[in-house]
């Protein structure tokens, strides 16, 4: 059985999608959207909340143009960094 390789992305990317879960306080969507500039500063502000069931977690959703995979994994390491970030995707 051969190994399903994941989907090629074509850059630039206009549309592309990142979800951030993490723990619900005041201040999480703000840091998420600060790292989300400053490796997409053309980024237009623009975002989705989703509040887990019991209100403990928030998803931030924003969606960027994607430039190359050296920015997605940048942008994905310093979300990762922040403390109360769960998961990114």
């Amino acid at each position: 059985m051969a190994e399903q390789q994941p989907p090629k992305i074509e850059f630039p990317c206009d549309n592309y999608r990142i979800s951030v879960m993490g723990v619900a306080d005041d201040g999480f969507h703000e840091s998420v959207l600060e790292v989300v500039r400053k490796h997409a500063p053309d980024h237009d502000g623009q975002y989705t909340l989703r509040d887990s069931s019991k209100g403990r977690f928030v998803a931030v959703v924003v969606t960027i143009r994607a430039t190359g995979e050296e920015q997605l994994r940048a942008l994905h390491n310093d979300l990762k960094a922040n403390k109360n970030v769960r998961m990114v995707l």
